[in-house]
């Protein structure tokens, strides 16, 4: 077996998919290394296109105005309050959904109605008019609320989590069933302790889902400060007004900035947090993006 491994053959394969690997790599991180190079780079050098991968003129101007913009404290607040409150919602919901419908047809008998009732909402939707029609009729407009409660059930996540539950060994459950371990005490004690990785790449999902969204926040908040980051950065530009709360004249910052750098600023500022999130679910993340690979 090990002589049929390092034969010819297997040799080619392994280079093939460690080439194809490293170039998918770099399509990947050279427009991250352009963008952070952007932002650290003076007016006439983006305008002119002359960075690449190292910035030119190098200048923290794009982030000093950034960061002196009150509202994108504000904005950064509520992304980060909309992030721990909506994850741990989902998090709830999803282990209590799939908790039930990972169970044999024989311990519930309705399970496939329900799966079909999920599935269903995963391929079809009313429309963003209903949709909003139904949040305003909730009284949850310019609420927090109304960017955490429309999408406290991620049906995707939810059928993850089913599957994995499915395929905890059925001797691990039948030996707590024998203890006297009831419902309640099988999803505490046994598959959530059980199920880490999947549900701390589930969690990293729902996470990136929070803190990336800005469609709802420009249809549901009305209140400039209530705004969450995507949405703020996302219609944030320039404003010649707004110049003066800062510490450089209107006449300085149009000749140190430009729309190009102050984007590329934001866009850095904005990956931040999940940067900094990614490592500490970075080990669970390779088991759970297998999530019901492997049958029984």
């Amino acid at each position: 077996m090990r002589k049929q491994y390092h034969s010819l053959e297997n040799r080619i394969v392994d280079a093939v998919v460690l080439i194809l690997t490293a170039f998918l790599f770099i399509l990947c991180i050279l427009p991250l290394l352009n963008v952070l190079a952007l932002s650290f780079s003076g007016k006439e050098a983006a305008i002119a296109g002359k960075v690449s991968l190292i910035p030119v003129d190098f200048t923290l101007d794009s982030y000093r105005y950034l960061l002196q913009e009150k509202r994108f404290f504000l904005s950064f607040w509520m992304s980060t309050k909309r992030v721990m409150l909506g994850t741990l919602i989902n998090m709830i919901l999803i282990v209590l959904m799939a908790y039930p419908l990972s169970l044999e047809v024989r311990q519930f008998p309705s399970r496939n109605r329900y799966m079909w009732l999920l599935i269903f909402t995963m391929l079809f939707s009313g429309g963003v008019v209903p949709w909003y029609f139904v949040i305003r009729g909730l009284g949850l407009i310019d609420t927090i609320w109304a960017l955490v409660l429309p999408g406290a059930v991620p049906v995707f996540n939810v059928i993850l989590i089913i599957n994995f539950f499915r395929n905890i060994p059925k001797a691990i459950k039948e030996s707590a069933q024998l203890d006297g371990i009831g419902p309640m005490g099988m999803l505490l004690q046994i598959l959530i302790p059980l199920s880490k990785p999947a549900l701390a790449t589930v969690a990293l999902f729902c996470i990136v889902n929070h803190w990336n969204s800005f469609f709802d926040g420009m249809i549901l908040i009305n209140t400039p400060e209530k705004l969450p980051l995507q949405t703020y950065i996302q219609s944030l530009v320039i404003r010649i007004s707004d110049l003066s709360q800062s510490g450089l004249s209107a006449e300085q910052l149009a000749e140190k900035m430009s729309q190009r750098t102050f984007n590329a600023a934001k866009i850095v500022i904005s990956t931040i947090p999940i940067l900094v999130v990614y490592p500490f679910l970075q080990r669970y993340f390779v088991t759970g993006i297998t999530l019901g690979s492997v049958k029984e």
